[in-house]
């Protein structure tokens, strides 16, 4: 898929506001977390997208979610972000905005899916495996994801690599039934 020039615009502005105000780190992990609320919750994203709708009110819904569990520079860049008409691309710019994030600090970005919350201790043996599999240095973005079952797959650019219970069992029904 080609690069979106609106996209990367929107997420090299996001991130240099957030850079500015000092809190790269924590937007860029809200705004990956609130991206995957909104790929999660068709409500959600109704709502946002709906153009019949008003900005204001779209903008009401952000606040009342958001607010006191993100930083306030959070909510403002995803109220932006809705109000110059791309709630749809929110995800995306998210993605490329901790992409980017992550380059600043000479990293990849992996996404890692896991059943449940991974603590800090877990994430941080999960990076180094990572990083040794990969030869480069790896920044984890964790997606609680409850279909994994078990396990983790994780996603460094192009590569995707399963080591979910669900991806075991396909293989195992596959054994079996090949038989």
């Amino acid at each position: 898929m080609a690069a979106d020039p609106r996209i990367d615009g929107y997420a090299a502005a996001i991130l240099e506001v957030a850079k500015a105000e000092g809190e790269l780190a924590r937007v860029g992990d809200e705004l990956f977390r609130i991206a995957r609320a909104f790929e999660s919750s068709p409500e959600l994203r109704e709502a946002l997208t709906d153009p019949r709708l008003p900005i204001e009110r779209k903008q009401g819904v952000v606040d009342d979610l958001l607010g006191g569990k993100t930083s306030a520079l959070s909510v403002n860049l995803v109220n932006f972000v809705i109000g110059v008409g791309m709630a749809s691309d929110l995800p995306n710019i998210a993605d490329r905005l901790a992409e980017r994030a992550a380059a600043e600090r000479n990293k990849v970005l992996a996404e890692v899916r896991t059943a449940v919350e991974l603590d800090d201790e877990t994430i941080d043996r999960l990076s180094e495996s990572l990083s040794q599999a990969t030869g480069k240095d790896v920044e984890i973005k964790t997606v609680v994801d409850p279909s994994i079952v078990g396990g983790v797959v994780a996603r460094v650019g192009d590569v995707v690599i399963d080591g979910s219970l669900s991806h075991r069992m396909q293989e195992l029904r596959k054994t079996l039934t090949r038989r």
